[in-house]
């Protein structure tokens, strides 16, 4: 099952993945869409999942507002699952390596990569 939002500056889907939440995000992550990946990730985060995704694949612009919700993401609750990120275009990568949140996220090149063990 799969829930979405979609708005003007992109869309956010929450799914089920073999006890992984995976939230896929598409278009621009900046102040418009950011809100809606917070609201997804604590919703995913309320399921008690044994991981949680955030796949930027599909992402055309990743602002300082959708950093800033990768970093409340990793950080969340002591009881929250781990974070890992699916970034592997220039458009993402790059500002995660610029700020250097590379070093604190654990960041893949694809969402199966994420998902393995």
């Amino acid at each position: 099952m799969a829930e979405t939002d979609a708005s003007a500056a992109g869309t956010v889907v929450l799914e089920q993945r073999d006890g992984a939440a995976v939230l896929r995000v598409s278009g621009a992550l900046d102040l418009a869409l950011a809100p809606k990946l917070r609201q997804f990730a604590d919703r995913a985060s309320r399921q008690q999942p044994a991981v949680l995704v955030i796949d930027l694949t599909d992402v055309t612009f990743l602002a300082s507002a959708g950093m800033a919700e990768l970093v409340r993401a990793h950080r969340g609750d002591s009881g929250s699952a781990p974070l890992r990120v699916v970034a592997n275009s220039r458009i993402t990568l790059r500002p995660l390596q610029l700020t250097r949140l590379t070093d604190e996220l654990a960041v893949f090149p694809s969402l199966t990569d994420a998902l393995s063990p």
